[in-house]
């Protein structure tokens, strides 16, 4: 852990915000877990956000969670609700979702904000051709990140796959998993480097 404070603010939708969940942690409380009690964390997911959404609130609702001296790291994730369709169109059309995360990643350069993106989780009740469209984003959104050198986190594919996450948000609205999925959507994050990027020291990895 660094000597600095560490403040890390998680964003994004309401897989974020762990709607579901009977802990009430969904899956940034159980990372947090693993990253032991020396951070100071922020949930700012908010039901039904989109990348648009996400974008206009990030940076007040960041900067008002800063301290003199801290060690901030922001932990963004979106694009599950971009995807669902609504008057037979996506919610926001791919190309806005990537020009969204890039001008998200442009302006965190320019703050020296260290940043990791997580990939969007799948909402199981809309079936194979959502998958489908959320695939293509999550790839695009990987490699978006690479281009800027921030790390990016795969859920999709994943989870998609995962039976606790999908018999669990089929079992209630059809979107959102319980203790079973947020657990399994945890571990992936902690397995796709979490900690070792909540941990290098700041200078290390931002860009």
């Amino acid at each position: 852990m660094t000597d600095q404070q560490l403040r890390v603010c998680f964003i994004g939708d309401s897989f974020v915000q762990g709607i579901g969940d009977p802990a009430y942690q969904g899956w940034p409380g159980r990372v947090l877990a693993a990253a032991g009690p020396d951070v100071t964390a922020f949930n700012l997911g908010i039901r039904r956000n989109t990348s648009d959404d996400v974008l206009a609130r990030v940076w007040p609702e960041f900067s008002s969670r800063t301290a003199p001296g801290a060690d901030h790291r922001l932990v963004v994730s979106f694009g599950s609700n971009d995807t669902v369709l609504e008057d037979g169109a996506p919610r926001v059309a791919p190309a806005r979702t990537l020009a969204n995360l890039t001008a998200l990643l442009t302006e965190a350069a320019r703050r020296s904000v260290a940043v990791l993106v997580v990939g969007p989780p799948p909402v199981a009740m809309h079936g194979d051709e959502y998958l489908d469209r959320l695939l293509t984003l999550a790839t695009a959104q990987a490699e978006v990140c690479a281009s800027h050198g921030v790390p990016f986190i795969p859920l999709t594919a994943a989870l998609a796959a995962d039976l606790h996450w999908n018999a669990e948000a089929l079992a209630g609205d059809g979107a959102h998993p319980g203790a079973g999925g947020y657990t399994r959507a945890a571990s992936l994050v902690l397995e796709g480097g979490f900690l070792p990027w909540l941990t290098t020291p700041q200078a290390a990895v931002r860009r």
